[in-house]
């Protein structure tokens, strides 16, 4: 059993959007240095909880904890500077830019009152950040690329640089290999397990091959409750997961 520390969680939290009922009474705790992956049928709540993690929003009802620390209703950027970083199913990344001048940007927006004065030393490392996290998620020979003339799975890649630029304690992924083809998957599992060594990792998935692979813990939601949680093997066998998939299959 994994007895590291609770650094984020979400305590009975409810959403509602009108008389609609995304998320009712989930409670989710992660453990440092933890790969967990939330999965779930569409419709499961999944975004919803991804969303309430990050602080893009604010639960109807309960808590988000961060360290036993109270961040609820705090906004997105007072999460990032907890060191909590995402990257979205939908690739956000400065598409006219080169990769370097993504990442670039990004490091950048992490340094608190950055000016156009500061010594060229002090620009200098700002380049070997960049390139060392392009290094990092296998973009170094696109440096110089526009980031719009990158393939598919290099975009999301670049996109991962540019949420590392903060040095995250915690990194949650939505769908990071959605629209990928077999290769761009099978190297983004690479990545995610190489990140998920020093940090925190979440992930919001659909392919359950990857998720069973690379996951130490599941958790799984069903019309926005939590149906169960447990490690590959427990998830495989449960019941209950089986018939909210009618038959797809976790395998």
């Amino acid at each position: 059993m994994n007895q590291a520390p609770i650094v984020l969680s979400a305590e009975r939290v409810s959403c509602r959007f009108g008389h609609f009922t995304a998320l009712k009474d989930v409670t989710v705790r992660l453990r440092a240095g933890e790969l967990t992956s939330i999965i779930g049928p569409n419709g499961a709540g999944k975004s919803t909880l991804f969303n309430v993690l990050t602080g893009a929003l604010a639960p109807s009802e309960g808590r988000v904890l961060l360290e036993g620390k109270d961040l609820t209703g705090h906004r997105q950027h007072e999460f990032a500077r907890h060191g909590i970083a995402k990257s979205f199913q939908i690739t956000n990344i400065f598409r006219q830019l080169s990769a370097h001048e993504n990442v670039r940007v990004a490091v950048q927006a992490t340094w608190s009152r950055f000016d156009m004065w500061r010594p060229r030393s002090r620009m200098t490392e700002l380049i070997e950040q960049a390139d060392r996290l392009l290094e990092l998620v296998g973009l170094a020979a696109c440096r110089g690329k526009p980031a719009d003339s990158l393939a598919h799975g290099q975009q999301r890649s670049l996109e991962i640089a540019m949420a590392l630029a903060g040095d995250p304690s915690i990194l949650l992924l939505d769908e990071p290999t959605a629209g990928m083809s077999p290769e761009e998957t099978r190297a983004m599992m690479d990545l995610i397990v190489q990140l998920a060594e020093g940090r925190t990792l979440v992930l919001v998935e659909h392919k359950m091959k990857m998720v069973m692979g690379i996951s130490r813990r599941v958790i799984v939601l069903h019309h926005g409750e939590l149906l169960a949680e447990g490690s590959p093997a427990e998830i495989r066998a449960d019941a209950e997961v089986r018939r909210a998939y009618l038959g797809q299959g976790v395998q």
